[in-house]
């Protein structure tokens, strides 16, 4: 499935905040403040294909090459795990407490 690209201002249904999309790089697709997602793709990044529409909280990170760090995030309504590339302004305190 091919990168579906969507540059797209949301509200965190975490924790409320507004989220800009990001001017440089890849597209923002967690709360840059809190780190949580919403299950919105299904097959591929930016396909907006999924119907279960949980939150996704972020369990973890892990260090993948070239892509650089990568939050893990897991759905809290289906399970469901997926990783996302870190943003240059997510919040480095919440991060390094997701750092085993």
């Amino acid at each position: 499935m091919p990168f579906v690209v969507r540059q797209e201002p949301f509200t965190c249904e975490h924790c409320g905040a507004p989220v800009e999309p990001l001017e440089h790089g890849s597209c923002r697709n967690h709360c840059p403040q809190c780190l949580w997602s919403k299950h919105v793709d299904e097959e591929g990044p930016g396909d907006r294909a999924a119907t279960c529409g949980g939150l996704m909280e972020p369990v973890g990170v892990d260090f993948r090459g070239p892509k650089g760090w990568m939050i893990v995030h897991r759905c809290t309504t289906c399970g469901k795990t997926i990783t996302n590339k870190c943003a240059p302004d997510d919040d480095q305190a919440k991060l390094a407490m997701l750092h085993p």
